[in-house]
């Protein structure tokens, strides 16, 4: 086997799903900017919001680190682990989504200001950790990284592994609003992004796909 091509049966693929995806993104994204275009908060967010935020504060040692994981320091770490594991493709991908994620999240900040909930909300919102009680939160940085990762990352995994991302997106969603930084549009329309992100980028540079019916086995 030759010494350069770690993966020599596999091809890349460009899947009609990914242009739906990101479709599906912009559109959760755009209602949201409605929703909020005024900065204030609905009864039925802040409900939602009360239903995660009121949680108990036993749960908090539980959440954190799952919040860490929207961090941008995460971007720079997996494209590196990508490369090491000769995913060359995906490493650049990861780069790429990072900075997306710098430059779409103050587009946003511009088009639509929103404070975090303990301004929105106001002093009924629990605070926990650092969080800080006021500044623009719309949209969730976290929730729009740690979408768009989980959106490139899961095709390269096996079967049911392919879940582990988007579970770990889940919990980074749950964490932001429990912890008081975001309320759930918030997040929700930062995944939105976030999945935007993924879809265009993974029609852009293809996903593992099936070996074609005339390649060779794969030999261990």
């Amino acid at each position: 086997m030759d010494g350069n091509q770690t993966h020599p049966s596999e091809r890349f693929v460009r899947r009609p799903g990914d242009a739906v995806a990101a479709v599906a993104g912009l559109v959760v994204l755009g209602l949201g900017m409605v929703a909020v275009r005024n900065g204030s908060v609905s009864g039925l967010e802040e409900g939602a919001f009360h239903a995660v935020n009121d949680l108990p504060g036993a749960l908090y040692p539980l959440l954190w680190p799952f919040q860490q994981v929207g961090a941008l320091a995460v971007g720079p770490i997996l494209a590196l682990a990508a490369a090491i594991a000769r995913r060359f493709r995906l490493a650049v991908a990861v780069v790429v989504a990072t900075l997306a994620k710098l430059a779409l999240e103050r587009v946003v900040k511009a088009m639509v200001s929103r404070e975090r909930p303990g301004t929105s909300i106001g002093p009924d919102a629990h605070l926990r950790g650092d969080v800080s009680g006021a500044g623009e939160s719309f949209v969730s940085g976290h929730a729009l990284l740690v979408t768009a990762l989980a959106g490139l990352v899961a095709p390269y995994l096996p079967g049911r592994w392919k879940i582990v991302p988007w579970v770990m997106a889940g919990l980074v969603l749950v964490a932001r609003v429990y912890v008081g930084a975001h309320n759930p549009l918030d997040v929700l329309c930062g995944a939105g992004l976030g999945l935007a992100v993924a879809g265009v980028l993974n029609l852009a540079f293809g996903v593992p796909g099936p070996a074609a019916p005339d390649d060779p086995p794969h030999e261990a």
